[in-house]
């Protein structure tokens, strides 16, 4: 992928706009989480450092456009940033029609989705957008598969477009990880069901060495190859595709290992009484809800010896500590690994954070839905965007 980055240019007396994500959670009134606040800071100290002016802009929530929300404002986000900077960072309400900045001076544009046209990438609107600035830095790798005004449309019109620190980064590790993976490439996918990752799982047989499964989407795997799986969670329409996926990656020399032993449980619950079973062994009123000892034992071997790890989902009902021992012996192995790991997703972070693993996974992505779709091989609207404009 070839973009401009932000580091590598000129940005003494420019006019930026710099499109993060600061969709942080509110909860009574104050931030429950800054954790995308601190990580966007090192770009706005760069671009101040450097002598440009800057405007910051992004969405919060899902706000219903037209209309100003009080609960979806960044009135919280720009007292956390004038706090954290040091200067105040004024909340500009209607930034869409200009705002005047010196040179290291910043400002906060209100909700991008307050804006008529922002959800649609309504050209017009974008039009105005890149008006505002001399260079359009895009630097929200979370918002960066969807094609709207602020991330997208800005972009192709702005006098010149970049990427900013953060989502280079991102597509640098991703770029590593399934672009040029040093192999053997290891895919770790949890979930609950093969239809919603379908074309993750049919990209990734043609790519990994190892797919490692876990969940519902395991369960379905197993009922597949005729093993039973009791009351678990798993789609009855999608064993001939689970068998076609396994066909298409044992094909090319790699393969989805399956459990040999399984968790099992009479109901979904913390308070269940937990048994390990063969995988030939499970009960007709038996749910699975984690993998069994011998498994995790294996996957860990097949780990240790790999280049490269991707993990994306937990491999049992992580929640549970009756049903957490196989997604921590997962986490611990990617931890000590001495591949290249690169983990992401709702779910997986909160495995990570569960199990104190974060400083031995070598890159976590930000971005949920966003990260899912690259794995999938689809084309990210902003990231083309960029590459479109580095071409010309």
């Amino acid at each position: 992928m070839t973009f401009l980055r932000l580091e590598e240019l000129d940005l003494a007396g420019k006019r930026l706009l710099i499109r993060q994500d600061l969709n942080v959670p509110i909860a009574n009134g104050r931030i429950a989480s800054d954790a995308r606040l601190r990580a966007s800071l090192p770009t706005l100290k760069l671009a101040l450092e450097r002598g440009a002016s800057v405007l910051v802009i992004s969405h919060l929530g899902r706000p219903k456009a037209g209309r100003f929300e009080p609960e979806h404002s960044l009135t919280l986000v720009a007292a956390w940033l004038s706090e954290q900077l040091g200067r105040t960072v004024p909340l500009i309400s209607n930034w869409i029609d200009g705002v005047t900045l010196e040179p290291g001076q910043i400002a906060l544009g209100e909700n991008t989705r307050f804006l008529v046209g922002e959800k649609t990438d309504d050209a017009a609107l974008a039009a105005r957008m890149a008006a505002l600035c001399d260079l359009y830095v895009m630097d929200a790798f979370g918002t960066a598969h969807r094609a709207e005004c602020s991330t997208h449309g800005v972009a192709l019109q702005a006098p010149q477009a970049c990427a900013g620190p953060l989502l280079a980064a991102e597509l640098d590790a991703l770029g590593k990880a399934l672009a040029t993976p040093k192999r053997p490439l290891a895919v770790i996918v949890g979930g609950s069901k093969v239809s919603t990752k379908l074309d993750l799982l049919k990209t990734l047989a043609d790519k990994a060495d190892q797919l490692i499964i876990g969940g519902g989407i395991a369960n379905t795997f197993l009922a597949a190859i005729g093993k039973p799986v009791g009351k678990s969670l798993y789609e009855r329409d999608m064993l001939g595709t689970a068998r076609e996926i396994l066909e298409r990656i044992r094909a090319r020399g790699g393969d989805i290992p399956m459990p040999v032993d399984v968790v099992v449980a009479p109901e979904f619950s913390n308070e269940a009484h937990a048994e390990v079973r063969l995988v030939d062994d499970v009960e007709d009123d038996e749910m699975i809800l984690d993998i069994g000892p011998k498994t995790r034992a294996t996957l860990a071997g097949l780990l240790k010896n790999c280049g490269t790890i991707v993990w994306n989902g937990p491999v049992g009902v992580f929640e549970y500590d009756s049903f957490a021992a196989g997604t921590q012996a997962l986490a611990k192995a990617i931890a000590e690994s001495d591949g290249f790991s690169l983990a992401g997703g709702g779910d997986t972070l909160a495995a990570i954070d569960k199990f104190g693993v974060a400083d031995r996974i070598s890159y976590i992505s930000t971005g949920g839905g966003a990260f899912l779709e690259f794995l999938e091989g689809k084309t990210l609207p902003a990231v083309a965007a960029l590459m479109t404009r580095a071409e010309g």
